[in-house]
């Protein structure tokens, strides 16, 4: 008898356990089902975002142009809309004179940088450096405005007399001190993806640790320290306190860095803070200028994709 309830209780257990396994295999197939659809949507949401923000400034630029022409726009060389004046060349004159002197200070300081961390640095000099050189893409752009304002003006007016407190030169620099660990990050990760057996080959035949970097890996990472250029470059482009606080508010055609000029995120901050009315035509020219800043940055992001496929190298 006890043979037999026993026998019973071991079935009743095993009966148990099944259920349990289907019921677990059920669960895991709903969370097989649901995941992919949950990742879906969160991928969506840039999409959503994206679209959202281009018909926005599509719409507003289109009641914009209906009033002033594009190619008085594009071609015109007098910014002054409290004057009906929309030639938007002086801005982006500033916008890429801005961004000229920020990849002058960034790319060499940057890859140098990325050189040392990938190849000559130890793990614990890494460990320490690279925190640190990151600590500089989180800092509020506003205390990089004021940090060119008040100290790397007055720096560079002891050199140059004539230099104004407003002016591209420091607000280029300040901007390429912020892009230098995006830089610096992004080719190191390019650097460190370069197989080890290319290296030991070069040693091999006698290289020396300089030529191997200049003959061997800086060309094997070539797409990856392009394509983070050009990143880091669009991200110049459309930095924004820095520039309003430390280049001014002058919208001059010039290529002369020691002036003041106006880049088209610092006229979007100007025209948005001050006294704009809604559905006036400078109203609109926010969009337009927003529009035309969009199309810039697309158009680096576009080249930097197409760059790091042209000279992706697989191995």
């Amino acid at each position: 008898m006890d043979r037999l309830l026993q026998a019973e209780g071991k079935k009743l257990d095993v009966q148990k356990m099944i259920e349990e396994r289907k019921s677990k295999k059920s669960v895991g197939r709903l969370v097989e089902k649901v995941i992919p659809i949950f990742l879906l949507l969160c991928a969506s949401v840039s999409v959503f975002t994206t679209a959202g923000i281009l018909f926005t400034l599509l719409r507003e630029s289109i009641g914009f142009f209906s009033t002033v022409s594009l190619i008085d726009f594009y071609t015109g060389t007098n910014w002054s809309p409290w004057t009906d004046h929309f030639g938007v060349a002086p801005l982006i004159g500033g916008t890429l004179l801005i961004t000229i002197v920020a990849a002058v200070v960034a790319v060499p300081i940057g890859l140098m940088s990325a050189i040392f961390l990938s190849e000559y640095a130890g793990s614990r000099t890494r460990r320490t450096i690279k925190p640190i050189l990151e600590v500089l893409a989180g800092i509020p752009t506003v205390v990089y405005g004021f940090f060119a304002l008040t100290f790397v003006t007055p720096i560079l007016q002891s050199f140059i007399p004539d230099l104004g407190i407003f002016n591209a030169l420091s607000a280029g620099i300040v901007v390429g001190v912020m892009i230098i660990p995006m830089i610096a990050s992004l080719s190191e990760d390019a650097m460190n993806s370069v197989p080890n057996s290319l290296r030991e080959g070069a040693y091999g035949l006698g290289s020396t640790k300089l030529e191997v970097v200049f003959k061997v890996v800086l060309p094997a990472a070539l797409s990856g320290i392009i394509a983070s250029v050009v990143l880091a470059v669009s991200r110049a482009i459309g930095e924004t306190m820095i520039v309003t606080i430390a280049a001014g508010a002058t919208p001059s055609l010039t290529m002369n860095p020691m002036e003041s000029v106006q880049t088209m995120t610092a006229f979007i901050v100007q025209a948005a803070t001050g006294d704009t009315s809604f559905g006036s035509t400078i109203y609109y020219s926010l969009y337009a200028v927003g529009m035309t800043l969009f199309i810039l940055t697309l158009a680096m992001n576009l080249l930097a994709q197409y760059i790091s496929r042209k000279f992706r190298e697989e191995y």
